[in-house]
């Protein structure tokens, strides 16, 4: 057997493991998106308050570090269900203040703009592969310039700032989108619990804040 040839074989298993991880990947973060809904769904139900969406939150954050550590063992399944159905029912506060203000439609304005922001980039990213990895410093300054100015603004209580906040983190989101996806395509990403993780918390900061931003322009 030549060099191609094994060249050739190699590249044929590498494309079968991406797909995998790709298939894999989406089947769980269909999943877990649809189990925070039903977390979030049952918060609202039994009317759950702050300071329970942030000892919820809390708890999301310390499950993510075990999921991290997880993530190559069957136990990772179940750490990222309760780190995603935690993350879920930390916005249930979150949610009743719209309801109870009546800007329910909100909601669904937000989750409808989150669906079409994923799923245009994901099938960009897909269709282009392209390889965004170049986004990743330019990101990271990003997210940490953001975390900044929301430091900033919860001493200042600025609205126009908030706003201006919540418009940079879905940009920022959206950029990881590509760039989380394009990781997996090209082979930078081939464990599928991490790769949902990095995908749901994109999803999940985008609906928050494409939401906080509805909230404020009808206000």
């Amino acid at each position: 057997m030549d060099n191609r040839t094994l060249s050739s074989a190699a590249s044929e298993s590498s494309a079968i493991e991406i797909n995998k991880v790709l298939r894999n990947t989406y089947m769980l973060l269909g999943l877990t998106i649809a189990f925070s809904a039903v977390t979030a769904t049952m918060a609202v139900l039994l009317d759950v308050r702050q300071p329970w969406g942030l000892i919820f939150f809390v708890g999301a954050i310390i499950s993510m570090f075990v999921v991290s550590k997880k993530a190559n063992s069957a136990s990772g399944l179940i750490w990222v269900f309760v780190f995603t159905g935690l993350m879920g029912a930390s916005i249930g506060p979150m949610l009743l203040q719209f309801l109870d203000a009546n800007m329910g439609h909100l909601i669904g304005q937000a989750l409808g703009g989150t669906a079409v922001v994923f799923f245009s980039l994901s099938a960009y990213a897909l269709i282009s592969k392209k390889d965004f990895s170049f986004l990743g410093g330019f990101l990271m300054v990003g997210l940490v310039v953001a975390l900044i100015g929301m430091i900033a603004n919860f001493f200042f209580a600025i609205p126009a700032m908030s706003m201006a906040m919540s418009a940079l983190i879905i940009f920022i989101m959206s950029g990881f989108i590509l760039f989380d996806t394009s990781r997996i395509i090209n082979g930078g990403e081939r464990n599928y619990i991490l790769a949902t993780v990095g995908l749901y918390l994109n999803i999940y900061n985008i609906f928050v804040h494409l939401l906080a931003l509805l909230g404020m322009s009808e206000d």
